[in-house]
């Protein structure tokens, strides 16, 4: 995510199930202009559906125990979807389409990082 600025390991291994990590940066803006940080634990990843899982255990942000789940699908001619879900528990005071909506424009910045890495490294070769 380009508003993540720092991403910690905390245990385990990166890529393992039970892998943990500690995201900070200003991805949901507070209210005390601090950075925003989530724990988030790797539930499975399985690298031949490239199905990635992982759970957010706490967080300043209200987010602790949604569970995310990103799935790239081959969808021919060289396209690829990527199919992101999610499952959170209700945040107070936000509404479900202002989150949906924020979480989209998050993914969808993401999702743009990913394009542009796969279009730089499609040029080097």
């Amino acid at each position: 995510m380009p508003m993540v600025e720092q991403c910690t390991d905390l245990s385990g291994q990166e890529g393992l199930p039970g892998y943990i990590r500690l995201v900070s940066g200003f991805m949901f803006p507070q209210p005390d202009g601090e950075r925003s940080w989530i724990k988030e634990r790797l539930m499975s990843m399985d690298p031949v559906s490239y199905t990635y899982v992982y759970r957010m255990e706490a967080s300043n942000v209200g987010l602790d125990g949604s569970v995310n789940v990103l799935r790239l699908i081959d969808y021919g001619e060289d396209s690829t979807i990527v199919e992101w879900l999610f499952e959170i528990s209700p945040v107070e005071d936000a509404t479900e389409e202002n989150i949906i909506d924020y979480l989209g424009f998050l993914y969808k910045s993401c999702i743009n990082r990913i394009e542009a890495a796969i279009e730089a490294a499609s040029r080097k070769k």
